[in-house]
């Protein structure tokens, strides 16, 4: 299994609410860049977009905030691949500040691999973004095992 690349969220003073802490709206733009640099990871890129009109949709997420976030930290956003299908990723994110021992919150998301045409649909991933996305899926005894997750998100096998 490889791993994603961390993102680096720079806390802006608007994001800052009058506690000194980051306003529960922010942990999702840094969760939404966060998944922009895992989609060029995975060669979802503006080139890709482009050429195919794919891109991913978030379906669902949910967000536990586990720990306060404050303007002065350093925050990075690491996602995991917990599963996939033929067009959906299921995926789970971290917010990390160095200052606190575990997660400052949680986040696990459905994502989908779209077309978007005259009526956006969902599509099958080429293989080679199938491939990748199977070098990126964590052990399913780890994901399994991840705790703090909202309640179960899944991909249901037919």
């Amino acid at each position: 299994m490889t791993e994603l690349p961390a993102f680096r969220a720079t806390l802006e003073p608007d994001w800052i609410d009058y506690n000194g802490h980051l306003r529960d709206a922010y942990y999702v733009v840094a969760l939404s860049c966060a998944v922009d640099e895992v989609m060029d990871h995975l060669g979802l890129d503006a080139a890709y977009r482009d050429r195919t009109h794919c891109t991913l949709f978030t379906l669902e997420l949910h967000i536990r905030y586990l720990h306060e976030i404050k303007a002065t930290d350093e925050l990075r956003v690491v996602t995991s691949v917990l599963d996939y299908d033929s067009k959906r990723i299921y995926a789970a994110c971290d917010f990390l500040c160095p200052r606190i021992a575990e997660s400052a919150a949680v986040a696990d998301l459905m994502l989908m691999h779209v077309h978007q045409g005259e009526k956006a649909a969902g599509a099958a991933f080429p293989a080679e973004i199938a491939a990748r996305l199977e070098s990126l899926k964590v052990p399913a005894g780890e994901a399994a095992s991840r705790k703090f997750l909202s309640r179960k998100i899944e991909i249901k096998r037919r």
